[in-house]
């Protein structure tokens, strides 16, 4: 397993938690973290013992946002600097969003600009009763990225994301789920065994079919009616092919509990 300097990357019982672990900086996103979060994505993505995924933040934020701190120590290479950033959390965004193991994200704290994007694009989404969401980018005077304007209209409509990015509201936990941002609201000292459990539920299920799933649902708001039911009778098909379709299909019909294995 890789070593890492601002992040952490824990794997045990199929379940890889990735931690932000800049707490000093409230996890902002500095070149080095973003290209971190990216290689760790591609070990995860390649590891064929992880079944589920953790993402959170070390400290009391689950992430600030862009280090602005490395924006302005030099203006003339902040440009290049940030597109260096995106780049590397862009690629790692796409991965997460496409690999067959689902991502929760738990919010432990404030989660802020790329920090607010980041934590909405997990497959489920925990997060502490003491969290609060901001976009704040248009507060430095920048535009959002890491995925916001793709997630968010579809999460909670385009009035919602446009009051969120253009005044910056900030968003309490239960305001948050509310909106329909975050899958649920626990308290902030059981987040992390909440996190766990959930993952440790995904872990004994069928693997292939969550990626099924997360591949159909990316598709869904760009692909006619017809051309998405193909998609799913042939993602449908496919799954009952699956060691884990043939193991469901037995244990229902056996009335007993199935034992799914991921393949």
């Amino acid at each position: 397993m890789s070593e890492f300097n601002t992040i952490s990357l824990n794997i045990d019982n199929q379940i890889a938690t990735l931690t932000l672990n800049r707490p000093n900086a409230a996890n902002s996103m500095n070149v080095e973290l973003s290209r971190e979060v990216m290689l760790a994505s591609i070990e995860i993505d390649e590891n064929p013992d992880i079944r589920a995924v953790i993402i959170t933040g070390a400290g009391k934020m689950f992430c600030a946002g862009g280090d602005l701190s490395a924006f302005a120590a030099d203006p003339s290479k902040a440009s290049t600097i940030i597109k260096e950033i995106t780049t590397y959390m862009h690629a790692a965004v796409a991965r997460f969003a496409r690999m067959e193991k689902p991502v929760i994200v738990a919010i432990n704290g404030m989660a802020a600009g790329a920090g607010f994007s980041l934590a909405v694009a997990g497959d489920l989404v925990l997060c502490a009763d003491s969290a609060k969401f901001t976009m704040a980018y248009t507060g430095a005077g920048l535009s959002p990225d890491v995925s916001a304007s793709y997630y968010l209209p579809r999460l909670i409509g385009m009035r919602k994301t446009q009051q969120l990015m253009l005044t910056n509201k900030v968003l309490t936990a239960e305001q948050a789920y509310d909106w329909g941002l975050v899958t649920e609201v626990v308290a902030a000292d059981d987040l992390q065994q909440a996190a766990q459990t959930m993952a440790a539920q995904l872990v004994n299920g069928p693997t292939l079919a969550y990626g099924q799933i997360k591949q159909l649902l990316l598709t869904s708001y760009d692909t006619g009616l017809e051309s998405q039911m193909e998609l799913e009778a042939r993602g449908i098909g496919k799954m009952a092919n699956t060691n884990d379709g043939l193991e469901g299909v037995s244990a229902f019909l056996a009335k007993r509990k199935p034992v799914f294995t991921g393949s």
